[in-house]
């Protein structure tokens, strides 16, 4: 299968920890220290994501985090000469979540390429319609890259076999309606959602959005998946204190999440 499959799959009984944080947010130089806190603290995979002006999967939170890095100028060339850096230092493979207009701007091809080039090992693009994901799927193969498909509460029981059909090995349940961000409870007919994916395949399932404490993530670990994503509650953090006591407080809270969950 892929690194990111493997990975999830190899923790057994146990849900892994996939955080999210958005490159370049408040600087390069806070994203390496950041990658390297979760890395330190128990991230089985992490999630970057690249800034993006029109994000229509992101909450209020992580779109201000976008934001400051694009007002800094930061370029998806910038993070990927980043990531040449840290990537080989990190045990936790890297995810990148980007939306498909940037892809398209710098080209399929050329984006894949350069993305494998860093060390990235799974691409997530929300926005990319399922219709037109076959040649990206085909580029992200002969680059060793897994590409992450949604699958959404909405979506339909036709819509999810396709879904699973063209996944390679790992598949993105969204744990809630509308965009990222905390909040206060998480509906149990996601679980219901996630078992009926299950019953149809041995794929691996990530539950993100919306997920934004050790008591949530502690329930959510005893339902049928294999990977907790967790994105805007660390980007909050950060957003409170841009000092170096922010790395070290989502290093804290990634620990904290790792040790509650099932």
């Amino acid at each position: 299968m892929s690194l990111i499959y493997d990975t999830l799959r190899k923790n057994g009984s146990k849900c892994a920890l996939v955080p999210f944080i958005t490159a370049g947010f408040p600087n390069l130089k806070a994203t390496i220290s950041a990658l390297h806190a979760l890395d330190n603290n128990g991230a089985d995979v992490i999630e970057l994501g690249i800034p993006y002006s029109d994000a229509l999967a992101d909450g209020p939170i992580i779109q201000k985090s976008s934001k400051i890095s694009l007002d800094q100028g930061i370029h998806i060339d910038d993070i990927i000469n980043m990531l040449k850096s840290v990537i080989p230092s990190l045990n936790a493979p890297v995810i990148i979540f980007t939306y498909y207009n940037p892809v398209l701007a710098k080209g399929i091809a050329n984006f894949i390429f350069d993305i494998s080039s860093a060390g990235a090992s799974g691409l997530i693009i929300p926005d990319l319609p399922l219709e037109e994901s076959d040649y990206i799927m085909k580029m992200c193969d002969e680059y060793n890259i897994e590409l992450i498909l949604f699958i959404a509460p909405t979506s339909s029981s036709n819509r999810i076999k396709r879904i699973i059909s063209k996944s390679k090995g790992c598949i993105y349940l969204v744990s809630s309606y509308g965009v990222t961000g905390a909040r206060d409870k998480i509906d149990n007919a996601v679980n219901v959602l996630a078992k009926d994916i299950k019953s149809q395949t041995d794929k691996v399932i990530m539950l993100g959005f919306g997920i934004s404490n050790a008591e949530q993530a502690k329930y959510i670990s005893q339902w049928n998946i294999d990977g907790i994503v967790i994105g805007s509650a660390f980007m909050q953090i950060m957003l409170n204190d841009y000092s170096i006591n922010s790395i070290k407080s989502i290093g804290k809270f990634c620990n904290l999440i790792k040790s509650t969950i099932k």
